[in-house]
């Protein structure tokens, strides 16, 4: 599996949110300068977000963006899946071989220790 851009920088932005530990909230545009990630790309990012329930917004002159849970239970998988249309390593789904594939198992035991890892890590333990 490829991590795509969109995921490394909501990943990134969430990490910066989870230093904050929603002391304030955090615009956009602060998170973009600090982090180096195109603005305009990052309020994509933040729509798939607030939709998914892992920030919300607080509108107005001091408005921004909180975690909308605690740090210490969002997974690195909850805001790549977000993010990510898929979380396998191969699309299986049009293969003619499939049923017989012999390389499956492989993808599969991939797939499964991506997603493992991916739910093991907490925004808790990236900011440590």
């Amino acid at each position: 599996m490829k991590i795509s851009r969109k995921a490394e920088y909501g990943l990134t932005a969430m990490v910066h949110l989870a230093k904050n530990k929603n002391k304030r909230a955090i615009s956009i545009r602060e998170i973009s300068h600090i982090e180096g990630v195109p603005f305009e790309f990052l309020s994509k990012i933040f729509s798939g977000l607030e939709k998914a329930n892992l920030v919300t917004a607080k509108h107005g002159a001091n408005g921004g963006y909180y975690l909308a849970k605690d740090y210490k239970k969002i997974t690195a998988k909850d805001i790549v899946e977000v993010l990510e249309n898929t979380t396998s390593s191969v699309d299986c789904t049009f293969c003619r071989k499939s049923k017989n594939c012999l390389t499956k198992n492989v993808w599969r035991k991939i797939d499964i220790a991506i997603e493992k890892t991916l739910k093991d890590i907490t925004l808790a333990d990236l900011i440590k």
